[in-house]
């Protein structure tokens, strides 16, 4: 046997019978082979485990015989490794010819069939074949060990590092993890963690940055390196550091990011803090320096915060005392507007049956209607100083702006005086406006006020109606508006003065000349009607205010005055409550001149005693404001004693306290026809 090659090169002969095993060493060791012969299987599958490039076997030396160790050994084989097995057959390499040969090549498995008798060349090219694939297999071999080694080198890094492996593949977004990098997103070495999940942990306000940096590596194959916050699934924040190279597919764009990650989140929360400890210990050092170095600018500067707070509170007191001011003078309003309008009760209702006492005098009927007028005047009047005096919910309804802006042109002479020119630009055919309009005859009073205020020696109002699309960029969401503008010619505003014009309590008028409230009355109704104030000015050249006021849907109803004819064809009892003589007395002569038979009460008491008597009424028409007992609560206690009685209220308050029952309600002063319209109304209900 030849002694220059190495184990795993040698040669291993089986061939027991004959001279085949000597003559084919020789012809090895002649071409510088090493090789060995083998008595038997079961010795050369211990030889092929020590090492050995290729084996010789004859064909005579595997019939008859276990196969087994030499099978287990083939078997058993890493991937690295495949045999090469030479066997010499009579009849050479034609193995689909015999099938015993066939079953060996199945066994055997890498075979190479040698025709017998031997040719020295034939063997030692086929040796040669088999031990050059071999030393391939061993090259393979070795680069899986140095794979092996190299990844158990990473993994010890890795693990040393606390940094978890992961791979993306793109664009099929297959994400593969090691347990390390599931463990820092929170997930165990067994659950799943697909792409999405990674997706759905980023913190809301990380994600655009993270999708950002993913994008860019993508586009341009350069490294992607990310910090950011992450949720786990028990909810609690973590940080994280992801970090990969991305690596080109065969047409050149990025097919793959492989990297590593790595939890931050005691770095961060270690950096967050020495940020706030530096943050406070910059501020410490800067309030001593400032404390040290300008003791005397802080002393000035303190003392003038403290005037600032002093002339601050005096402004609150001022505001304060405005306020009470305005409540008061709203309660006084209030209240003399409620008297007044009982007096026009009586006087529009005695006015009303002599209108129609007097139907053929002439003369008396246009003596009676101008009366009634100067009373609807005053009623117009009331309804003003009752909508100042009290905060109540806006009941909008459609109007005609032409005519009510037009009908208060008497009002607005009066209110601004002689030095004051008025001028209308009302176009006919304008659509209604969806407002409350004694709310918005309220606010046009308060804007020409403003306008007379601002200019002093007299010029020229200007009131416009139009329509117009929403400026941009305001809010306004209709595709149209009405525009009332007014314009004066006055001293105008600069723009500091303009941010605060709205304001509440803020005016440019000397103390006790304004409350400061105007402007802001007025653009808190247009924002609750739907629209808006828009205010324009410039020095010297005068303001222009805008309501923008939506469009009502429905047409504006047209006022009709109804003279009622005193046979209705309707007779009832009709208790009458009032604790004002005039009023009772005057709302008795209507219902008598309607038909019906009218009892007066002048307290609440007196008409309970009269429904306690038994006295047949058909309905109950009571005052709210009476001593003793409102209104509301005597219509509480008579529906107790006769539920079915229809009860009507009549006042002239707005705001009135919750009640048990419901109750209808006739504002005063009201007219015949509208009194008889509400009990003909009533008493069909009760029918």
């Amino acid at each position: 046997m030849s002694r220059s090659g190495t184990l795993s090169e040698r040669a291993l002969i089986l061939a027991p019978l004959g001279r085949d095993a000597a003559l084919a060493a020789k012809i090895l060791s002649e071409a510088g082979f090493e090789s060995h012969a083998c008595p038997d299987v079961l010795s050369l599958a211990r030889e092929l485990q020590a090492g050995a490039g290729c084996a010789i076997i004859t064909d005579q030396a595997l019939h008859r015989v276990d196969l087994g160790p030499l099978s287990d050994f083939l078997k058993a084989q890493p991937s690295w490794s495949d045999i090469s097995i030479i066997l010499l057959s009579p009849r050479g390499i034609g193995s689909e010819e015999s099938p015993a040969e066939s079953r060996l090549a199945a066994v055997l498995g890498n075979v190479t069939f040698l025709e017998r008798p031997l040719h020295p060349t034939s063997l030692v090219g086929a040796v040669r074949t088999a031990l050059r694939g071999r030393r391939r297999q061993y090259e393979a071999r070795a680069r899986q060990k140095e794979l092996r080694e190299g990844e158990e080198r990473l993994h010890t890094a890795l693990k040393a590092g606390r940094l978890g492996a992961w791979t993306l593949d793109l664009p099929s977004m297959n994400l593969r993890c090691s347990e390390s990098c599931k463990a820092q997103f929170g997930r165990g070495p067994d659950e799943s963690f697909l792409h999405a999940d990674l997706q759905d942990s980023i913190h809301p306000d990380d994600r655009a940055r993270v999708q950002a940096a993913f994008d860019q590596a993508v586009k341009s194959g350069d490294d992607y390196a990310v910090e950011y916050r992450l949720h786990w699934p028990d909810g609690s924040e973590h940080w994280v550091d992801l970090r990969a190279r991305a690596i080109r597919g065969r047409d050149g764009s990025v097919s793959q990011l492989v990297g590593v990650s790595s939890d931050i989140t005691e770095r961060k929360r270690a950096e967050i803090e020495r940020e706030r400890l530096l943050k406070e210990l910059a501020a410490e050092r800067a309030a001593l320096s400032n404390l040290t170095s300008h003791l005397e600018q802080r002393v000035a500067e303190r003392t003038a915060e403290l005037l600032t707070e002093v002339a601050a509170r005096e402004r609150a007191q001022e505001q304060l005392l405005q306020s009470q001011k305005m409540e008061t003078i709203g309660q006084l309003t209030g209240g003399v507007a409620h008297d007044f309008n009982n007096l026009l009760m009586a006087v529009m209702g005695n006015l009303q049956l002599l209108k129609k006492r007097f139907r053929e005098d002439d003369r008396a009927q246009h003596l009676i209607a101008g009366a009634l007028e100067g009373a609807r005047r005053g009623a117009a009047l009331t309804q003003r100083m009752l909508t100042f005096a009290r905060q109540q919910e806006l009941k909008t309804t459609s109007a005609d702006l032409v005519s009510l802006v037009a009908g208060m042109q008497d009002l607005l002479d009066r209110t601004l005086g002689p030095q004051i020119e008025l001028r209308f630009e009302l176009p006919e055919g304008l659509p209604p406006a969806q407002v409350d309009a004694n709310q918005i005859e309220l606010a046009i009073l308060n804007l020409a006020i403003n306008a007379r205020d601002a200019m002093q020696a007299g010029g020229v109002i200007c009131i416009g109606l139009d329509t117009a699309p929403p400026p941009p960029g305001k809010g306004l969401k209709d595709p149209e508006y009405l525009r009332l503008s007014l314009t004066d010619d006055g001293s105008g505003m600069d723009d500091t003065t303009m941010k605060k014009a709205i304001e509440p309590f803020f005016s440019t008028k000397p103390t006790g000349k304004g409350t400061g409230l105007g402007l802001s009355m007025v653009h808190g109704l247009a924002v609750q009607l739907g629209g808006m104030l828009e205010l324009e000015s410039k020095v010297g050249q005068g303001t222009t205010a805008t309501l923008w006021l939506p469009i009502a849907k429905a047409p504006a109803p047209v006022a009709e005055t109804k003279l009622v004819p005193a046979d209705t064809g309707s007779r009832a009892i009709i208790l009458v409550v009032d604790d004002d003589p005039l009023i009772a007395m005057s709302t008795v002569e209507m219902l008598e001149d309607l038909g019906h038979r009218a009892i007066e009460a002048n307290s609440a008491a007196q008409a309970l005693a009269i429904l306690k008597d038994g006295q047949a009424v058909d309905l109950m028409l009571t005052d709210q404001a009476m001593p003793g007992m409102t209104g509301i609560e005597l219509a509480e206690i008579a529906h107790r004693e006769r539920p079915k009685m229809p009860i009507l209220l009549a006042t002239g308050y707005a705001d009135l306290p919750a009640s048990k029952i419901k109750l209808p309600r006739l504002s005063k002063p009201y007219l015949q026809s509208e009194l008889q319209e509400e009990i003909n109304r009533l008493l069909a209900g009760a029918a």
